[in-house]
Order: structure tokens, then sequence, then C-alpha cells
């Protein structure tokens, strides 16, 4: 027997170092193809691309697989030990193999023919997840049992966890435990409870099947498991055992957490990474920071949404989505009315709702969700009926005059206790705002709803300028000759078109005339037939070149007199970069988006330098200067002696004192004949902004097509500059008229403005536009522009660029342009071209 036992012993010997060798042998035939261990210590995880405001404010995330890579000291160590508890309770004592696991799997291979166990240690899992297939074939467990070698001499213990523990799947697009924390409980990893760091531990074994959203009774036994083994392994004492076993499964899925409301740049920052880095900018970790701010985006996004759910109560009720039954129906059971709701989607703050029953002036509504709610008489009395732009019905008297039970409606949850009937704006809208030094987005709103549309009306949309491209005449004007004291006759144009054999007339809006008027108050005032006899003046061929310098793509077939009431079209953004010139003293600015973008771990990969306005430079390159005397048009070498050393001077498309002398007459838009000392006779289409924001440092011009179709309003200091536009995405339809009145850019545009402004300056000191060095001023007679010498109501303090201040003094040698034609008086607020 003893010698049976030494035979079988030596042949058990010889059977191990057989297999040792061989094993030795196969390992030595591996090696060469294997990875390198080594770039583990450089491993990039695929993490997706995040747009940040400029303050940090978090407004979207990109990519497939989320994840957020932490530190090994930045995950609590109970969360440590419920995946080691229940994927690997030997970790830190083994060499990264687990022969008794091996043996185990070998044996079931052996008996069944499959590779149903694996026994993948920590070590083995890492080496499968970076470099090796889930495949389950012998060969592909030698090289992850040999890899796992070579990662445990390479990395140490802690290394190797935390790469298991930011890589590991846990279901959902969810990759490593920071993703599964706020992907399953919307929070960070500190912040979870034991039994939520339960869940997630017991997720590697089967995502799909085990996490808490889908399966939650399978999750919670998971988890239960998970608790046990931790307290088999003393890492949790009995008491924490019960309670964290008896935590309910409560989850939900939770999107990134997004900060910040600002979808448009958001859009515009993910397509120009895409272009920089391809597909490269999902997977990369990039950290895009944008020059948004948090506060202006949401004042910007606010003003928006005010603004368009205003013009939308002004112009009644359009009706519910749809009837679902009928008054001779059955009424749908409640289960019925959820299984609906659940597929409408929602368009945040607004949410889907049915009208189950109506009172007298109440209306009871199921909400998306299962939430019941009443909509009381002040939340639907607005509900005038919608007959067209032009037409709204009368005003309700009760609830069945607006709803019906079986409509499809949508409610607005203004807060806990207060419902509002809405609907969904077919009007939209466009806004941004820039900071006019450097050319710096500060707010961009590309239209009502992202979700709903993704076109980006901001520069993507091409729409009449109407009277918001006045000044850029007016700039035009200054150019040749013309002074803020200039006299032009507002009197009625008539002239025949052998074209298309009619008579052109362009009209004020109202059309009313006032005759001889100053060029600062015809721009204040938004006189139509005076910017056409400033473009007369000028020449339509030099006003075109003029408009070009401000970026306005000028068509040759536009050139006709209709230019100058604003027949050009051109995007918000590149309305807002002409008035930036205006307001930064003459310089072009480029518009940008992006200021930095840095890669995964924070290693800047970009900033930006943008071309910047001096206020006390001048252009390094050449400036189209004009002989004011003459109206020659010049080209001058701009001195760059006071440029600051390094720094990118924007060019100068207009000089100092014309900038100014713009913004001075639209200074007096917003504050009418008060501003400067004047005969308070007169209010500028801009007034509504004066009383509003309570500052004087503003300047503004309102804009408004032919038949209403497009409303705008621009206006700045000499920080801030913004443009709102409103308008249909139908070219066909008029903003029209509301029983509050016409709907033009002092009614439909200005006030997205000032609900802008009065959140983006609060706090900023006044910044008016500064007088340059060779603007002065001079008292003038009211009515002729002359010098005065009386100091009384007749006369006022003007400003005049040096060198076209008025000499004369008489009265009776006043120039008028445009003598001869018959003037009405009249006063106008507001402009139609």
């Amino acid at each position: 027997m003893l010698k049976w036992l030494k035979r079988l012993f030596w042949l058990g010997l010889f059977f191990a170092v057989v297999g040792i060798a061989g094993i030795s042998a196969f390992y030595f035939t591996l090696e060469s193809s294997l990875p390198d261990v080594t770039s583990l210590r450089e491993a990039s995880l695929e993490t997706p691309m995040r747009i940040y405001s400029a303050d940090d404010a978090l407004i979207a995330e990109y990519g497939e697989m989320r994840r957020i890579p932490l530190k090994i000291s930045e995950i609590p160590q109970p969360l440590v030990d419920a995946f080691l508890a229940i994927e690997d309770s030997r970790f830190y004592e083994h060499p990264g193999i687990d022969p008794i696991g091996i043996m185990r799997a070998g044996f079931v291979w052996l008996t069944t023919g499959q590779m149903r166990q694996g026994a993948s240690t920590i070590t083995q899992q890492v080496a499968r997840n970076f470099f090796l297939s889930r495949e389950k074939t012998l060969l592909r467990k030698l090289k992850e049992v040999f890899l796992a070698w070579h990662i445990e001499k390479e990395l140490s213990k802690d290394e190797i966890l935390e790469l298991y523990l930011n890589k590991i799947m846990l279901g959902y697009r969810a990759f490593g435990v920071g993703a599964a924390a706020q992907v399953y409980y919307g929070k960070r990893v500190d912040q979870l409870t034991l039994g939520e760091m339960a869940v997630i531990a017991g997720l590697p074994k089967a995502p799909s099947l085990l996490n808490p959203i889908r399966s939650p009774q399978r999750a919670q036994a998971r988890r239960n498991v998970v608790l046990m083994r931790m307290l088999e392994l003393g890492k949790i004492t009995q008491e924490q055992y019960e309670a964290a076993k008896s935590e309910p499964i409560a989850t939900r899925y939770h999107g990134a957490d997004i900060m910040l409301n600002a979808a448009y740049i958001g859009e515009m920052a993910r397509k120009y990474m895409v272009d920089k880095y391809g597909d490269d900018a999902y997977t990369k970790g990039f950290n895009v920071y944008t020059t948004v701010s948090a506060k202006r985006q949401k004042a910007a996004d606010d003003a928006v949404f005010q603004g368009l759910l205003d013009y939308d109560i002004r112009h009644g009720y359009r009706g519910a989505d749809k009837r679902l039954w009928q008054a001779q129906e059955p009424a749908w059971s409640s289960d019925k009315i959820y299984e609906y709701l659940t597929d409408v989607p929602s368009s945040d703050p607004f949410e889907p709702a049915v009208v189950t029953r109506i009172r007298d002036k109440q209306a009871d509504v199921v909400i998306k969700g299962g939430l019941e709610g009443t909509i009381n008489w002040d939340g639907m009395k607005w509900a005038r009926s919608f007959i067209s732009d032009e037409r709204q019905g009368a005003a309700p008297r009760r609830a069945a005059d607006i709803l019906h039970v079986g409509d499809q409606i949508w409610v607005w949850p203004v807060d806990d206790t207060q419902l509002r009937l809405v609907q969904i704006p077919d009007v939209n809208a466009a806004f941004v705002a820039l900071n006019p030094q450097n050319g710096a987005i500060e707010a961009l709103v590309g239209g009502f709803s992202f979700e709903l549309s993704k076109f980006n009306r901001v520069d993507q949309a091409k729409r009449q300028a109407g009277s918001n491209i006045k000044p850029f005449i007016y700039s035009a004007a200054f150019n040749s000759g013309f002074t803020l004291a200039s006299l032009v006759n507002d009197a009625p144009i008539n002239q025949w078109d052998t074209g298309s054999g009619s008579v052109w007339s362009p009209k004020n809006s109202p059309p009313v005339y006032d005759g001889p008027i100053t060029l600062r108050e015809a721009l204040a005032r938004s006189k139509n037939v005076v910017s056409v006899r400033l473009l007369r003046s000028i020449g339509i061929g030099k006003l075109m070149e003029h408009l070009r310098l401000f970026g306005f793509d000028v068509k040759p077939e536009q050139r006709n007199e209709a230019l100058a009431l604003g027949a050009i079209e051109v995007s918000p953004l590149e309305m807002v970069t002409g008035y930036a010139a205006i307001a930064n003293g003459g310089f072009k600015v480029t518009p940008f988006f992006i200021s930095r973008i840095e890669d995964a771990q924070g290693h800047p990969l970009f900033e930006a330098t943008p071309a910047k306005a001096c206020s006390d430079c001048d252009n390094q390159g050449p400036l189209a200067a004009h002989n004011t005397s003459s109206g020659a048009e010049t080209t001058a070498s701009v001195p760059t002696e006071n440029a600051i050393p390094g720094a990118q001077v924007a060019p100068q498309i207009i000089s100092h004192a014309n900038a100014f002398l713009v913004s001075e007459a639209l200074h007096s838009a917003i504050f009418g004949g008060k501003d400067r000392g004047m005969n308070a006779g007169w209010m500028g289409t801009g007034w509504r902004a004066a009383k509003a924001l309570g500052r004087h440092d503003i300047a503004g011009k309102t804009g408004t097509t032919n038949e209403a179709k497009d409303a705008w309003f621009s206006g700045f200091n000499s920080q801030l500059v913004a443009t709102a536009w409103v308008g249909f995405d139908d070219h066909r339809r008029k903003l029209g008229r509301s029983i509050a009145g016409n709907e033009y850019g002092a009614s439909a545009a200005q006030p997205i403005w000032i609900d802008f402004m009065k959140v983006a300056l609060a706090g900023m000191p006044e910044s008016p536009i500064p007088q340059p060095a060779d603007v002065t001023t001079v008292r003038i007679d009211n009515i002729s522009g002359l010098i005065s010498s009386r100091e009384d109501g007749s006369s006022r303090s003007e400003f005049f660029q040096r060198g076209q201040e008025p000499t004369q003094s008489d009265p009776g040698n006043a120039t008028l342009f445009g003598e001869g034609e018959s003037a009405t008086p009249g006063t106008s607020t507001e402009d139609i071209f």
C-alpha cells in the first residue's frame, strides 16, 4: 500500500511539474502578444464632454458613457468594503489570482465542457475590462490570469481598485461608482446611505437585471446579500445591517446634474467640439467653459419665456390640443388618462393635463404623473378665444366658455397651490447679450424651447431688420458731415417708380410729420422719411459699404431706397455685433462663446484671446476717415502708440466720435427730450426702459418691419449690449394686434430686453459711453440748431465732433435738408419700418 502511495505521489508530482512547465511554456509563448500593463498608469477612461458656464455651472453633458472619475481617497470606505465583500474579499491578500476560484471554474469546465464560472478577482476584472473581451474561452481566461500577475507587479492594490471602481459597468450607461451614484440616486458617492452603497456594489454581476430602476425586487435581494457578506466579514455591525436592510428601494433615473438651462449655447459648444476633435469629443472627458454667466443666462431665459407667454396671453386661447372624448361618450378611466399622458412629452415648465370636470369658474384636471389639481378662475380668465393674429374674442365669463371635459390641455404649476392654464406659444424669439469690449457672449436664447425646436434663431435665422438698422444709417450720415443738430425735413415723400409703375411713398408710423427736425430727435423717434432723405444725401453705394463695415451682408440686389427702412436680412447675432461697435467706441469685435477648453485632468488645451476694443487707442490698421466738409473718403493710418502691449486690438470701423454721437441719439430714444436739457415735448420710441430700469447709462433702438412681421430691440451701455427679436418662424404671419394694441418692437421685443437688463445690470455702477476728446459741446438754438447765447428753454447744449460745431448764430441762415416739401406738425411714438 505504501509503495502505491509513493508511486501516486511521484506521479502527481510529475504531472504537477509537467503542468507548471506547460503553463510556463505557454506563458512565454503568449508573453510577447500580451498588452503592456504599464499603460494602465496612463489609462484614459472614456468620460463624457461637459459644457460649463463661465462660473462653473454645468450646462450640458454629451457622450454615450456616463462616468465621474474619482480618486480612491474620494470613495467612502463603506462603498469600497461593499464591493470587496461581494466581489473579492481577499483582494488585499492574494497576488491577483485566486487559486481556489480558478480550480472551481476549471472543475466546472472539465465536467460540463462550458465556462460557466469566472472566479475572477478584481485584478482579473481590471485586466479584462481594459485589455480583453468578455468571451468565455480558456485562452482568454489564461491571458486574464497572466495579465493579472503583470498588473499586480506594476500597480499598487489601491491603484488597481481605483481603476476598477471607475471602469466597472453598472447599468443605464453608468460606468464607475461616481456615475452610478448620480444615475440611480442623484447624489455624490459621499452622500449615499449604506443601503444605497450595497445596491450599487451588487450591480456588477448583472447590471441590466439587478438595477433598482428596472428590477427593484431583484436589486433588494442582491443588496441584502451584499450586506450579509459585509456583516460576515465584520465590516458593519448588526445594527447597521438591520438598518440598511430595512431601507426601501427608492430610486429613479437621474440625468446629468444640469445646473443651468442654456441648451442652445450647449449645442453650439457641442458642435464646435465635434468639428474640432471628431468623435473623441464624446469620450475624452473634455471640459468646455463657455463665456455665458449663470446669472445673466438665467435672466435671459426667464425674460424670453415671460415675453412670449405674455404675447400669447394677449392674443387669446387657441383651444385644447385634442378632445379625447366627446360629451356624449363615456369618460375615460383614470388608468387610461394616466397611460395617455405618459406618452405626451412635457415642455418644461408646462405639463400636459386632461380636464375631468367643469364647474362655474373652476376646472378639475389630471396632470401627467397622476397628480390631480384644480385650475381656479385667476388661472384661466385670460383665455379670450383666439380668432386671428389681429382679433380676439370676448372675455370669458365662466370655465365652460374656455374648456370642455375631455380636453387635453397644458398647465403651469406656478407654485404648490396654483395651476395656470397655458399653451405653447406659436410665436418665437431670440435673445443674445455680449460684452461689447471683447465680443464674449454672456447670454443666449435661441427660441422658446430647445426641446421643441433645435433651430437656433440667434445665429441661424435671417430676418428683416426694420428700424433697428437706422443707427448705422445715421453713423454714415455723421461721416458725411451731418451732426446731431442738423435739420432734416420730416415731410411726406412721394416718388414715381418707373420700374414698378407706381408711386413709392414711405410713411412714418403713425403717419404724422413734424417738418424741420434734428437728427437726434429723428433717430430717437424713428422717423422713416428722414432716414430716406439721409440715404439720398449719403448715396446708396456709400451707405451699402458703410453697412458692410459692421458685418451686414448687403447684397447688390438690395441697392434701393428701401434699405433706409431696414429692408435687409440679418441675424440677431449680426445685429448685436453691429450695436457693440457703437457701444465700444467704434471697434468691430468678433463674438465668441468658448473661453477655454481643458482635458479630463484639467490641463488647458485652449484659451480664447479675443481682439478687444480699446477706448484709449485707435486701430492698428487703416481706418476709413471721411472729410466732413466735402464728403470725400480717404484712407488714413491710425496711430497705435496707446495700444496695450501684447493685446490684440479689434479693427476700428468708425471713429470714437462717430460712435459717441450715434449713442447720444440712442440715449434720447430712451429718455426723450429731457435727457440733454432739451424741450420735453417728445419721447423716444424706447421710453419704457427709462422708468423700468431707473438708470441713465442706457441707450437703445426699437425696430418693427413692414406689416409687423419682425419686432426688435437692441440696447446697451458701455459694458453690455443685447438684442431681442420676436416673430413667427412662418414668415407669412404678422405679429398682429391684441387687446393691448399693435405689436411693435416696443411692445413685443423691448419687454424681453428690459426684463433681462433689470437682472444683468443690478449692482453694476452706471457705465455711460465716455465722451471722446475730439467731441465738444456747444449751446445751440432749439429750432435752428445754430449757436445761441441764451440760457433759457429756447436753447440747449449739444455734442459736436470738433470742427463740425456751428459757427453762425443767425437763425435766418439755418440750413434745412429737404426744404420746399410740405410738413405737418405731429408727434411720433413708435415706428413700423
